[in-house]
């Protein structure tokens, strides 16, 4: 259950990506500010539903790869959002009960909803972090108390580097958390581009940033890339979210870009 402190901390009146993201993917858990911000988007790019669903989509590729032939049995989920169908550890569990995941995010209500959403197979283990994706140091501490850094962990960052718009915090933080992993660990992004509908991704940031919401970036696929440096990126490499693997899915190119790779 939510504490009265945890729910006085909800600002309903501005937009948040989580919720936002939400409302998207045909959630109930969103605001009217959420709702508005999403409409206004969709008014020209209403891509961006097919958008969200191509990127939840790879999330569940991408995790049931990295559970079963990679045979990771750790994930640590930074920026998961509001819990939807298939989250991480849905989908790693049904692989392999015993994984375990721990989920990262700072949006009070989804604090609220992770409590109640998020359970575990009793062979394996969930957790949540109530922290920003900044915080690096606190992130690793806490997800130690789940999670072994002396085996293989999954970093999961979907959605979230965009929200670092500073070039060089990002690359600091990308960094940081997969420094933290052994070898054999793996790093999972998708971030949006301008790759696809360069016009319309321009004028849903501005208007993203605009409306008083925590800013966010965009960056291009090379840039996307740059992140996996010093590892070793999975076929088909950084592409359109609904070209990883597609395994028979929808394959039309979404504006949000993806990359998978094992640390050596």
């Amino acid at each position: 259950m939510a504490t009265n402190d945890e729910i006085a901390k909800l600002d309903t009146t501005v937009a948040h990506s989580a919720r936002l993201w939400n409302y998207l993917l045909g959630g109930k858990d969103n605001f009217a500010a959420d709702r508005e911000a999403a409409e206004q988007v969709l008014a020209f790019m209403p891509e961006l539903v097919q958008s969200a669903r191509f990127n939840r989509q790879f999330l569940g590729r991408a995790v049931r790869h990295l559970a079963g032939e990679a045979k990771i049995r750790q994930f640590l989920d930074v920026g998961t959002g509001l819990p939807t169908a298939d989250n991480t550890h849905e989908v790693a569990q049904a692989v392999a009960p015993d994984s375990r995941i721990v989920y990262v995010d700072n949006d009070p209500m989804v604090l609220v909803h992770a409590r109640a959403l998020l359970t575990s197979r009793p062979e394996g283990a969930t957790d949540y972090i109530d922290a920003d994706v900044r915080d690096t140091g606190k992130i690793l501490a806490a997800a130690a108390e789940t999670l072994d850094f002396s085996q293989p962990v999954a970093i999961m960052l979907l959605g979230i580097v965009n929200f670092v718009v500073d070039d060089d915090e990002a690359a600091r933080i990308v960094r940081t958390l997969v420094g933290a992993a052994p070898s054999g660990s793996y790093l999972v992004i998708s971030h949006p581009t301008r790759e696809v509908n360069p016009e319309a991704v321009d004028r849903a940031v501005q208007m993203w940033n605009a409306g008083g919401a925590a800013p966010m970036t965009v960056r291009t696929p090379q840039e996307i890339e740059s992140y996996f440096a010093g590892l070793e990126l999975l076929e088909p490499g950084v592409v359109t979210v609904s070209h990883w693997r597609p395994d028979g899915n929808d394959e039309t190119p979404a504006s949000e870009f993806c990359g998978v790779a094992r640390k050596p």
